[in-house]
């Protein structure tokens, strides 16, 4: 959870996120419902239904549920491709995270609360949602668009490259691996130790790690790359360069957490949003030094 003193970093990336993500559903609604108008039912039907699931089972506050709407919503239209299949866009991978995310925050709650590291029993809070899934609904709209610039497309023959979506998919690998391991380390392992030093640490210590947490972690991650380059066709190649950018976040999570959070000067959802956006920036810089096609 955020420490008090830092929330205005918690607000800061809620206000970097939701006008951005605000302004591109309903810009995309818009043009879609005059294109295509199935494609905006389906999405805003299927966004609102994944939020209320999360708000009733308590995965998300009535804010984060609605914050996660706009980002499914997001997310959906910049990953629409044709023939049109709801369920081959990006919803895929973010309900796969949502489901193993919410299944291993509620695994071992008991141990949790007594170590008091536990979630809070109303779910995640708005600026939580922001920071682990922002990154993946900005990355992959500025992608789309950017790539639209330099091409010449009709609606119905739109047929987007691989690499446009697998930068995305990386921030969401990294959000699931990031929350698992976390979550599961507690159970799975004794004592962490701390990415620095390598010296034993409590559980629930910033920028500890634990070699089952990592390894659940990592798993988590290769599940939600796998279920995202299914949905939107990515082939094995972009899944697994999704994968080890979503890896690279993992580290780069808990070396955020040794250093700047342990020092008090950045919070845990400046430390989740910068390392998603890390596994988005090693996916972006992996296919700038060697493109896979």
């Amino acid at each position: 959870m955020a420490r008090p003193k830092l929330q205005w970093q918690s607000k800061t990336i809620l206000l970097l996120v939701f006008p951005f993500v605000g302004a591109d559903v309903v810009l995309e609604t818009h043009w879609w419902a005059t294109q295509m108008p199935m494609v905006a039912l389906w999405t805003f039907g299927l966004s609102i239904l994944l939020g209320l699931v999360a708000f009733k089972v308590r995965s998300a506050t009535a804010g984060a549920a609605l914050a996660g709407t706009a980002i499914a919503a997001s997310l959906m239209f910049a990953t629409v491709s044709f023939p049109y299949v709801p369920w081959k866009t990006g919803l895929v991978p973010l309900l796969a995270l949502l489901v193993i995310t919410s299944l291993s925050t509620r695994l071992g709650r008991k141990r949790k609360e007594s170590l008091g590291t536990a979630e809070s029993k109303r779910g995640r809070a708005a600026s939580q949602v922001a920071a682990n899934l922002g990154v993946a609904a900005i990355v992959s709209n500025a992608m789309v668009q950017s790539w639209m610039l330099t091409q010449s497309w009709l609606p119905a023959a739109k047929v987007l490259p691989a690499a446009v979506f697998s930068v995305g998919l990386a921030a969401l690998a990294e959000a699931a691996a990031d929350t698992v391991s976390s979550e599961l380390g507690q159970m799975l392992s004794g004592h962490p130790r701390m990415i620095t030093t390598l010296r034993k640490a409590e559980p629930g210590t910033d920028g500890a790690i634990s070699l089952g947490g990592t390894a659940a972690g990592i798993v988590a991650g290769g599940l939600v790359a796998a279920s995202g380059a299914w949905a939107l066709d990515l082939g094995w190649r972009m899944f697994a360069l999704s994968w080890i950018a979503g890896v690279f976040g993992l580290f780069f999570d808990s070396l955020l957490g040794a250093t700047l959070e342990r020092r008090g000067w950045i919070n845990n959802d400046i430390v989740n949003f910068l390392s998603t956006a890390s596994a988005a920036g090693f996916a972006l810089g992996m296919l700038a030094v060697a493109p896979l096609h």
